[in-house]
């Protein structure tokens, strides 16, 4: 198990190493439109939040950021772009595999393409959400369906690291409101993340 985290490490860092942002320095596009749901003050978790350009676009709205991230390359690219913008977040190296989630942390908790985690650790991490996540706290989370495959323009390759409107529903079905959108879109996010794109987004209150 050591050793496949170390192999994990090292892909990841050498991903990571490269010039430039792997996917971009702009926040996520469906992230994005959900300034309005935002209260400057809040608490908020980025999960694998890589190089930091979800994270650093929440700090810019005034919120109070916890940036977690397998790789500590990524995590030092993300505290280089935060003060290039004029704002602070807090980074965290963290294996989700591992990591302890502390209970009701967080007003905000954004996962946006986490779908490096196989069905295990999805629940995993999906149980923890629910943990650091305060009552009436809010859940952004945006990723793949199965059909995104086919589009070949980004995400994982294995089918099950894919989610289904079933998936989140069934996962989250504690939650008090759940608004679900699957769609087909256009994504530009730097290199590894660029072409038609089949979406689902997931907007969710505890």
């Amino acid at each position: 198990m050591i050793e496949s985290a170390m192999t994990d490490l090292a892909r990841w860092d050498a991903r990571y190493s490269a010039p430039g942002y792997l996917f971009g320095t702009e926040p996520n596009s469906f992230l994005k439109e959900q300034a309005p749901r935002l209260k400057a003050g809040e608490i908020a978790l980025a999960i694998a939040d890589g190089e930091g350009r979800n994270g650093v676009w929440l700090a810019e709205q005034g919120l109070k950021v916890v940036s977690i991230d397998f790789s500590p390359i990524a995590l030092e690219k993300a505290r280089r772009l935060a003060a290039a913008r004029g704002v602070t977040i807090q980074t965290v190296q963290v294996d989700l595999a591992h990591w302890a989630w502390p209970s009701a942390a967080f007003d905000v908790i954004v996962a946006i393409f986490i779908q490096f985690a196989g069905p295990a650790l999805r629940k995993q991490i999906f149980d923890g959400i629910r943990q650091a996540l305060r009552p009436g706290g809010l859940l952004l989370m945006q990723g793949y369906r199965p059909e995104q495959l086919a589009y070949g323009t980004g995400g994982p390759s294995e089918p099950d690291n894919l989610y289904t409107r079933a998936l989140l529903e069934e996962s989250f079905a504690d939650f008090s409101s759940l608004e679900i959108r699957e769609h087909d879109s256009m994504i530009r996010e730097g290199s590894a993340h660029a072409g038609m794109s089949a979406l689902i987004d997931l907007i969710a209150r505890k």
